[in-house]
C-alpha cells in the first residue's frame, strides 16, 4: 500500500515563533526582515497561544504613529482564536479549509503541539506534485 500525502510531508517545520511578550516593535522587524506574512505565538511551555500576522502590525503602526511611539507586546495585537491543521491530514481536506477562509497559512498541531505550518503555495505546490505523479506513475 503507498503512503498517502498528508500535511506533515508538506510543511514547513523550521519555523520563526514569537513570545507573547515580546514587544511589537521587534516582532515587526523580524516579520520585514524574514518576508513572513505572519508568525505562531508561543509561549513559554511551548504551546501555541496565537498568531501575529502583518496585518496585526500594520494595526501596531498605526496606533503607535497617532501616539508617536511604539508600544506593546505581541500579545497585544495577535490573533488568539488561531485556527489549525492536523499534520495527518490528506491534502485535499485541507485544501478546502484554505478555500472556506482567509488564512495564507496555518500552523500544524498534532497531539496539541506546534509542529509545523503549512502556506497555500506549500500546498499548491504539494497537490501539483501529487497530480504529476498520479499521471506518470
Amino acid at each position: 500500500m503507498t503512503h498517502r500525502p498528508i500535511i506533515a510531508d508538506y510543511m514547513a517545520t523550521d519555523l520563526v515563533t514569537l513570545p507573547p511578550e515580546m514587544e511589537i516593535n521587534r516582532a515587526t522587524a523580524i516579520l520585514l526582515e524574514k518576508g513572513y506574512s505572519g508568525a505562531p505565538v508561543v509561549n513559554g511551555a511551548r504551546k501555541l497561544v496565537g498568531v501575529l500576522s502583518k496585518k496585526d502590525c500594520l494595526r501596531a503602526a498605526l496606533n503607535a504613529s497617532y501616539y508617536q511611539e511604539w508600544g506593546g507586546s505581541v500579545a497585544d495585537y495577535m490573533s488568539s482564536d488561531v485556527e489549525t491543521l492536523d499534520a495527518d491530514i490528506d491534502l485535499v481536506p485541507a485544501a478546502e479549509r484554505f478555500l472556506e477562509s482567509n488564512y495564507r497559512r496555518f500552523p500544524v498541531m498534532r497531539e496539541g503541539r506546534l509542529v509545523g505550518q503549512i502556506s497555500r503555495a506549500d500546498l499548491l505546490r504539494a497537490i501539483s506534485e501529487q497530480w504529476k505523479a498520479d499521471r506518470h506513475g
